[in-house]
């Protein structure tokens, strides 16, 4: 049985601009008081193909972690749009939550994030370069 269960995950923005932070709301039960902190990560991945090139957007220690129900607000900037290839910017990606305890993750949450121009004009003749 696990320590800590991770009860809900709220995404406080979800339909924000690209360059908006990212903003969750976590609630997670803890059975008994935890001698180390939980460390929770935002991971942006942008590529398939190799994990190197994934963007770890903020971290955040949390602790020391009482017995009960937990709930805070996790915020991270933006990914680096520099770090991106242009060709990639527009399109499906992925955000990834991770939790560790003790640097061993118990926890990994992902959602798909669609990339794409809201303005009906832009979706219909995207420029050359995004």
């Amino acid at each position: 049985m696990s320590l800590v269960k991770i009860l809900n995950v709220n995404i406080l923005n979800p339909t924000a601009n690209f360059l908006a932070p990212y903003k969750f709301e976590i609630t997670f039960e803890c059975i008994e008081q935890l001698k180390d902190d939980l460390e929770f990560k935002l991971i942006y991945v942008w590529s398939a193909k190799s994990s190197t090139l994934d963007q770890e957007l903020d971290s955040l220690l949390v602790g020391p972690v009482p017995m009960g129900i937990n709930k805070f607000v996790f915020e991270a900037d933006a990914p680096d749009v520099s770090k991106i290839p242009k060709e990639d910017l527009l399109d499906v990606s992925v955000i990834l939550l991770t939790c560790s305890y003790m640097e061993k993750m118990f926890t990994r949450i992902g959602y798909y994030v669609n990339n794409a121009y809201t303005d009906g004009e832009m979706q219909a003749a995207p420029p050359a370069t995004p």
